[in-house]
């Protein structure tokens, strides 16, 4: 990862030369170093080399898809935290869920503006950033340290990409208040970032997947017409 004061490093994986030109055009433009892959393998090889703080992946690849690059980050501990933005000209809904649940943090289908794709990578940057607080926040056995960004359960440690980590520092904050879709959409990307409603419920999942071992309680409650809540009681 970049050192403290360095330029993030975004590594862009895009197989249209003139889309990759202006993508790292604006990214250099806004302060970013960027790097570059053309196809799945190569991309993996550069993660590899020299980790990057956060991937533009494209869905559509040769040699290897998008999809199966994202699958390969989450599987390794040492990117299993990186943030990804899956790029492609699907639009349908059920590709962007499928992109999310392969586990990309965020989804922007072509064309695109790329003030709001920049404004997107500055965002998830924030998030998986260190927070300012250097406090540990808790409820029942889950515990979240702001300092190592460490997540554990009962003593378990709990392994979560960053979009999860910042969705569960957010409950943790706010314990036992329910959360419409859109409160917890505009506190995690802003309320000037359009992001599906939806979206919310794959990380929902996720989060679960992550914190709910075998014969756990899922604290992660859903409260029917109105969201999501952190509590030990059925609503």
């Amino acid at each position: 990862m970049t050192p403290v004061g360095a330029r993030p490093l975004v590594l862009v994986v895009e197989d249209e030369p003139a889309l990759a030109t202006l993508l790292r055009y604006n990214l250099e433009k806004e302060g970013f170093a960027v790097d570059e892959a053309a196809d799945g393998g190569e991309a993996l090889r550069r993660l590899a080399e020299q980790p990057p703080d956060l991937v533009l992946l494209d869905w559509m690849l040769p040699t290897l898809s998008g999809l199966e690059v994202c699958r390969q980050i989450r599987r390794k501990p040492e990117t299993r935290s990186l943030p990804v933005i899956m790029l492609t000209a699907r639009a349908d809904a059920q590709d962007m869920v499928r992109g999310l649940n392969i586990g990309a943090d965020d989804y922007v289908t072509k064309p695109f503006a790329m003030a709001t794709l920049l404004a997107r990578v500055r965002a998830l940057l924030r998030r998986a950033g260190p927070a300012p607080a250097k406090e540990t926040l808790s409820f029942a056995d889950i515990a979240l340290d702001q300092e190592t960004h460490r997540v554990s359960r009962g003593g378990r440690a709990v392994a979560l990409g960053p979009t999860e980590y910042r969705l569960l520092e957010f409950f943790l904050r706010h314990p036992r208040r329910v959360f419409s879709r859109e409160e917890i959409l505009d506190s995690l990307w802003g309320a000037t970032i359009h992001v599906e409603p939806r979206t919310i419920d794959v990380h929902i999942r996720r989060l679960r997947k992550a914190l709910n071992g075998e014969g756990e309680a899922d604290f992660v409650r859903t409260v029917r017409a109105a969201g999501y809540a952190l509590d030990t009681e059925e609503p």
